[in-house]
């Protein structure tokens, strides 16, 4: 009689794999922007589940100083990072804006997600729009302000404009020497709150649009700033009726407008340079495009070591060539001084097709602002800044 091999039974149900654990800040739009990672990932593979773990960072805990005043790189990283090296974390999800571009050993940057609206957003105080509805603002406000082809040009000597980012005050102080500009700290409502308290100093604050149309604010936003102006959302510089192909033409230097932050609207994770599974899990939820643009960005501002302290934009975008069957990635970079008065700024396009050639873009887009002139102005800013820290500590 033949033998009867047993088999042992499968068991009822599959072993659980271990969740993973996706670290962010305690802020509600970090929260948010964690969801649209964690909802990626979830789609990418169903079988998984995410533990979120929140935490405040040195630049939640302190919400009183200028971003520019602080001398750490890693704000907004430090804490979340120290979680992924000793393995409480697999991932961290970042505004790309906010990642340091030099980041701790062992750390890479795992993926980049589709880009938002990477531009700046001009926001009216409530008391300023309310007067002007009504018609009850003061005689120095222009009553056709909203319509006005520059709200910013508009506005009266001495008006406060509220921004945290020297990026932002410089290049608008070259731009539009009769405005004041003071910092403003806090979370998106906070900020919000400030601008619309009646016995505040401002009438307008400047904020990422990525951020306040992903807390559903966009209905705050007046304007859209660019390289090129003030702009309605879908592009169009007010007053004018150019087309898409003439607005292209006419973006280059001298730059009429404000160019974002490096990464901006863009999503950045970070992982352990030695976790594969994840490298791989990761090639599922990033975006090309927008990996190279914010490579290409990043690789600009470690080339000229810049931070939430010194003022530089950008600008990138994908423009079709005429000589390939393919888009190339056109890049505008602006080197501002801190009062506005001496800028270097260049454009430049290149074939980019993956991260290598990203890499090497915004290295040559940086060579091209020092070549401009960026050198001088950024020695300036670093000697004032470490002047201002020796001061601070001498003090102490």
């Amino acid at each position: 009689m033949a033998s009867v091999t047993e088999f042992p039974a499968a068991p009822a149900e599959r072993p659980a794999l271990a969740p993973i654990r996706v670290g962010t800040r305690r802020s509600d739009l970090a929260r948010i922007q964690t969801d649209i990672v964690v909802r990626a990932l979830m789609e990418a593979f169903p079988d998984r589940q995410c533990e979120v773990h929140a935490m405040a960072t040195m630049g939640d805990k302190n919400q009183v100083t200028a971003l520019h005043d602080f001398g750490a790189k890693s704000l907004w990283t430090h804490e979340l990072e120290a979680a992924l090296a000793q393995g409480q974390l697999d991932l961290i999800v970042h505004s790309l804006k906010d990642m340091p571009t030099t980041l701790p050993p062992n750390m890479i940057l795992g993926a980049i997600t589709t880009r938002h609206d990477a531009r700046d957003a001009l926001v009216l105080s409530k008391h300023l729009m309310s007067a002007l509805e009504s018609a009850t603002a003061a005689p120095s406000i222009p009553k056709d302000l909203l319509t006005a082809p520059s709200i910013l040009a508009s506005l009266p000597e001495g008006s406060v404009i509220g921004t945290s980012s020297v990026r932002r005050s410089a290049q608008l102080a070259r731009l539009h020497p009769h405005l004041r500009f003071e910092s403003v700290r806090g979370n998106i409502g906070t900020r919000l709150s400030k601008l619309d308290d009646k016995d505040g100093p401002y009438v307008a604050i400047i904020l990422a649009s990525a951020g306040l149309e992903r807390m559903n604010w966009s209905a705050r936003i007046s304007r859209y700033l660019t390289s090129r102006g003030e702009e309605d959302r879908e592009g169009r510089l007010f007053g004018s009726d150019e087309s898409v192909k003439e607005r292209r033409e006419a973006s280059g230097p001298p730059f009429r407008g404000v160019l974002h932050a490096v990464g901006q609207g863009a999503l950045g994770i970070e992982i352990r340079g030695d976790d594969e599974a994840m490298q791989g899990m990761l090639a599922k939820v990033a975006c090309v495009r927008s990996t190279l643009a914010g490579l290409a960005e990043r690789s600009l501002m470690r080339m000229l070591e810049g931070g939430c302290s010194v003022p530089i934009g950008v600008e990138t975008e994908w423009v079709h060539s005429s000589t390939t069957s393919r888009e190339t990635l056109a890049m505008r970079a602006i080197v501002a001084s801190l009062d506005g008065k001496q800028v270097a700024e260049v454009e430049l396009t290149e074939d980019v097709g993956n991260n290598q050639e990203a890499e090497l873009f915004g290295k040559k887009v940086a060579q091209a602002l020092v070549e401009n002139g960026a050198g001088p102005i950024l020695d300036a800013i670093i000697k004032e800044r470490e002047a201002g820290e020796a001061s601070r500590t001498a003090e102490i």
